[in-house]
């Protein structure tokens, strides 16, 4: 699997860190790990499972028991934990860098920051900025759009109408996130989100008319920078002899970088809404989440709930693109 970086400087950045010493020019350096770590065992002799490519972080603790020790064995602790080469040392809370810390840092060319933040928000906040940025991610053709509070990933045949319907939910006072290109990355073991590529953010293409800027036209409330992608949208051309889902009993599902998502597959025809279909299915699929089913309650209410069982169906929508 391919791995990705970012870099120090965009790091220091987000986070309004405080750069102490770094060995280069922070935009030539790259951080690898999405995982973070505190050196407390190494300061304290043991060496063992230290990551030196994680983000280390000096907060009270640590400080604190590198104080509490004679100055000779203070040293060592520190000289071993820098001496190790970590990526990034990161000192908490608004401690202030001794010149011991800044002498150790400059001699093993380790990058050392500083934060008025405690140690636990903003290792909260680097774990969350690493895990989108560092994220194993795909690029797909398809439209996302923000429903209801719903991410819906609208995927197609070109020229089927995916831009169009993002068009009307735009002006149905939905947002758009991206269009003909969707950047997915997975961000945990149970989600994935969505974003446009930096280039064509904002911009919608339309057949026959070309490419408009969504920002300009509906203003800054119609887009959205990122969503999670909570449900996909399959649209399909209508056959006249082929049967559709009609009482919505099976939970379609695909999986997208190893999650699941649910998939509604839209047959599209002329005289079908597909904007008000879309937006009625993001509303279902969130009372779904809060524990609502309505087909489950009409079946219920018709007597039939031994004898029609729901059954979960994976409907693959990559293979085509693989």
């Amino acid at each position: 699997m391919e791995r990705y970086t970012v870099s120090l400087k965009k790091f220091v950045e987000n986070l309004s860190l405080n750069i102490v010493y770094s060995p280069a020019d922070p935009a030539d350096i790259y951080l690898t790990s999405k995982d973070v770590q505190r050196p407390g065992l190494i300061l304290a002799g043991y060496s063992g499972f230290f990551m030196p490519d994680r983000i280390q972080f000096l907060g009270l603790a640590e400080l604190g028991y590198v104080e509490g020790l004679p100055a000779n064995e203070g040293h060592m602790a520190l000289e071993r934990f820098f001496s190790a080469s970590p990526s990034v040392a990161i000192v908490s809370h608004g401690q202030k860098c001794s010149d011991e810390i800044i002498e150790l840092a400059q001699k093993y060319k380790v990058s050392l920051l500083s934060t008025d933040d405690s140690t636990s928000s903003i290792m909260a906040a680097t774990i969350s900025f690493l895990s989108v940025e560092l994220a194993p991610r795909i690029t797909r053709h398809g439209v996302l759009v923000e429903v209801s509070g719903e991410g819906v990933l609208i995927l197609g045949d070109s020229g089927i109408g995916k831009s169009e319907c993002a068009l009307e939910l735009m002006k149905r006072g939905h947002r758009l996130i991206a269009d003909d290109a969707v950047e997915i990355r997975q961000v945990s073991r149970k989600s994935v989100v969505g974003s446009a590529p930096d280039n064509i953010r904002h911009y919608i293409e339309l057949h026959g008319i070309g490419i408009i800027d969504a920002r300009r036209i509906f203003g800054m409330g119609a887009i959205k920078m990122t969503e999670k992608i909570d449900m996909v949208v399959q649209l399909i051309q209508w056959e006249q002899n082929k049967v559709y889902e009609r009482l919505g009993l099976a939970d379609n599902y695909t999986t997208i970088l190893g999650v699941k998502v649910p998939i509604y597959v839209v047959p599209v025809k002329p005289g079908r809404n597909l904007s008000i279909i879309i937006e009625a299915a993001a509303m279902n699929n969130r009372q779904k989440k809060m524990g609502f089913d309505a087909a489950q309650e009409l079946v219920h209410q018709l007597g039939l709930t031994d004898d029609i069982m729901p059954e979960k169906r994976e409907i693959k929508v990559w293979e085509d693109y693989e």
